[in-house]
């Protein structure tokens, strides 16, 4: 329950940081474009209007939206790899490199978690608690703020702390997935969701250097998140046309 609450909460912070940067960054050119045209009323009303700060709350918002969007793609399997030689190796020493590649994801993630929540705290978020809190400040460091919304800064270098900590934990939830089932998460670039793909014949014989998608190769000995599905429903498939075969008059009589 919590995971997938986790999941939800990343896929709507992710797309609702894409969606309104996108928003601001068409509402402020139009501004900057509607502001030079001679329309009596409007051009007044629209100089009237501030929209200086619309470039750094983007750049805010496409930074949150980076760090958060690497921990989906870790969980997802979006990341680019290199696995061509890994995936030549024998099963057991694949799923080392695997292990210890995933591990060495999750270390380097914490390890930045770490020094990015002690630069967050020690950069006025230390301040601001206690301030909150009422508790005695001393001496403690208030901070800078943002040049254009005059924010601090802390809040907005949240993002480093909070989405390594969450690429952290989905390394290690990939990895320990990987340990339990020895399949990793896939995703199929060039699959376009509402359209239906076609699926080859079973007597097609697949090039195992041809690209699954436009990133990854065929590999034909270790299964992916993701592709079993896809497998059942074309064993299904072929089942179906044997039968259809089967119950053809034509081939019952080439048969006789």
């Amino acid at each position: 329950m919590l995971n997938r609450a986790l999941n939800h909460l990343e896929e709507l912070l992710v797309t609702f940081l894409m969606g309104a940067a996108t928003i601001i960054i068409f509402i402020s050119v139009m501004h900057r474009y509607l502001a030079g045209v001679d329309i009596p009323g409007l051009q007044d009303w629209l100089l009237t209007l501030n929209v200086g700060w619309a470039q750094e709350l983007c750049i805010i918002m496409f930074v949150w939206m980076a760090k958060f969007g690497a921990a989906y793609g870790v969980r997802t399997g979006i990341h680019v790899g290199v696995d061509v030689l890994i995936n030549r190796l024998d099963d057991a020493m694949r799923g080392k490199f695997i292990v210890f590649g995933l591990l060495a994801g999750a270390l380097f993630t914490g390890v930045i978690a770490a020094l990015g929540a002690t630069f967050v705290w020690e950069n006025g978020a230390h301040y601001a608690i206690f301030k909150f809190l009422g508790l005695e400040m001393g001496d403690l460091f208030e901070g800078p703020i943002t040049p254009d919304l005059e924010w601090p800064t802390w809040i907005v270098y949240s993002a480093i702390p909070l989405g390594s900590s969450l690429m952290c934990f989905r390394f290690l939830q990939v990895c320990v997935a990987f340990i339990r089932t020895g399949e990793l998460p896939h995703h199929d670039h060039g699959h376009v969701e509402g359209l239906d793909e076609e699926k080859p014949l079973p007597d097609v014989n697949l090039n195992p250097y041809s690209m699954d998608d436009n990133l990854h190769m065929h590999d034909l000995k270790h299964t992916m998140v993701g592709e079993r599905r896809v497998g059942d429903e074309r064993r299904a498939g072929d089942d179906r046309r044997a039968g259809d075969d089967r119950r053809t008059p034509g081939k019952e009589g080439d048969q006789q």
